[in-house]
């Protein structure tokens, strides 16, 4: 029952045509929600103990991390940087946290939502080494676009954060316009490949790999 994902059907026979107005749009305006206060707390918490942990540590971002399996992964992958994992789902963090026997000593778990940490950390002149955003939900519907992460308001300050960014999906069309969207908003060539892990770094992708689905990847470096 495991190995019984769908890949995403899409409504779209291609990118979509609206996305290089949205982005134009997206980079004039600016986004101006404001910050939710638990947010906030979230922030100055966890920057707190990066700061106790050594403020000069390279540090890796790892977005919508669900139960943090991702999150340990690169935690132990790379010892001498420190890895935030966030979520907006507490319920899957200490999930994840019980699960592991022996916790990384460079990796906080952070309940918060992406998008006002995102503006949050570049507020505070963040520069990450490395950010990951595992397989974010694809939202295959044409009407959706603007909910995908590329056609969303915050994309812009997304990259501002900068680092070795890499976006992993079993949607191949998703990450072509990832790719578009990163090279019309930065000027840096991106472009979508195979991705073949030797073993799984989410409980999405282990789903993925055991329905058979091919997987994708896009990596830039935004430094």
């Amino acid at each position: 029952m495991y190995a019984n994902s769908r890949l995403p059907v899409s409504t779209q026979s291609g990118i979509h045509p609206g996305l290089p107005e949205l982005l134009d749009r997206h980079a004039r305006a600016g986004f101006r929600k404001p910050i939710a206060g638990y947010n906030r707390a979230a922030f100055a918490e966890s920057w707190e103990r990066y700061r106790r942990a050594g403020a000069d540590t390279p540090l890796i971002l790892d977005s919508c991390c669900g139960v943090g399996e991702s999150s340990v992964v690169l935690a132990r992958e790379f010892p001498q940087h420190y890895v935030i994992g966030v979520d907006q789902s507490a319920s899957r963090l200490a999930r994840g946290r019980r699960g592991v026997a022996h916790w990384p000593p460079n990796l906080d778990l952070v309940r918060a939502d992406v998008v006002d940490y995102w503006r949050l950390l570049h507020a505070a002149d963040v520069r990450l080494a490395r950010h990951y955003l595992l397989y974010p939900n694809p939202w295959p519907k044409s009407a959706h676009l603007g909910r995908r992460w590329h056609g969303h308001a915050v994309f812009p300050c997304l990259l501002a954060l900068g680092g070795l960014l890499e976006c992993r999906s079993n949607c191949p069309l998703y990450l072509a316009e990832f790719c578009l969207a990163v090279h019309r908003m930065t000027g840096r060539a991106a472009a979508c490949e195979a991705c073949l892990p030797a073993s799984p770094m989410t409980p999405f992708e282990r789903k993925y790999q055991a329905s058979g689905h091919a997987l994708w990847r896009c990596r830039v470096d935004l430094d």
